[in-house]
């Protein structure tokens, strides 16, 4: 099952941003508040989607998203651990964060961060650090690179995964992963990574383990300028061979 939440956190994305069809389309008219309130709002919906599926696809435009995601796989009956690849850390808290951009926080929420502000709210039962492997990160900031460095969280490159944590799985790529000159537009891009022949080979060894019960894909890229759409749909379809 293929789920699309067109949202950059709370804000709705243009028509045809994320070129991938939609067996489920997540978009709900969100309540008025703070953007916790707004994304609790959002993310339940999506938990909502992902529990009453088959092996869900989520694609949309922010690694917050897999929030959701998670919360829907355990209301299906799972306890996954996750498999997250990014270039980034996604692991500040609110105090640690000097930009404030909110998918920094992404993969510490899963993990128990804040968790009256969002995991609380949509019943997702936080992770402990041992179960989080964090795949090719390598734009940390010093607050994220402190706090990796005592945590238990696991880490690797695309080309060495070493020993994926036991288990079902919850697999999320951010598609920024991807060294910045593989893929235009990105609001956060990264150089000197991976090309994308070596992430999908990565991602298929994970999904070839059998194990992996939710494939959720992160999109933070600008609208697309002329000529790159067919670029996104060419990565996202296959990213969605991959998984189906």
């Amino acid at each position: 099952m293929r789920v699309v939440v067109p949202f950059h956190q709370d804000e709705r994305l243009p028509a045809g941003d994320l070129p991938v069809d939609a067996d489920v389309t997540v978009a709900p008219e969100l309540p008025a508040g703070d953007v916790w309130t707004r994304l609790a709002a959002l993310y339940e919906a999506v938990a909502v989607a992902v529990a009453g599926g088959d092996r869900p696809l989520v694609v949309s435009g922010d690694c917050l998203v897999s929030a959701g995601v998670l919360a829907g796989t355990q209301r299906a009956g799972h306890d996954p651990a996750v498999v997250w690849f990014d270039a980034h850390g996604d692991v500040h808290t609110l105090e640690s964060s000097t930009s404030g951009y909110l998918g920094g926080l992404s993969l510490r929420l899963l993990l128990g961060a804040h968790r009256e502000l969002l995991a609380d709210r949509i019943g997702l039962t936080p992770l402990t650090e041992d179960r989080a492997l964090l795949v090719d990160a390598r734009d940390l900031d010093p607050a994220e690179a402190a706090y990796l460095h005592r945590s238990a969280i696991r880490r690797s490159t695309v080309d060495d995964l070493g020993t994926l944590p036991d288990g079902p799985l919850l697999l999320h790529v951010d598609v920024d992963v991807l060294d910045r000159a593989e893929l235009a537009g990105l609001r956060f891009p990264v150089g000197d990574g991976p090309r994308a022949e070596r992430v999908r080979a990565a991602l298929a060894s994970v999904i070839g383990t059998g194990r992996v019960v939710a494939f959720d894909v992160a999109c933070p890229w600008h609208p697309a300028r002329p000529g790159e759409e067919r670029e996104r749909t060419a990565l996202l379809a296959a990213l969605a061979d991959l998984w189906e």
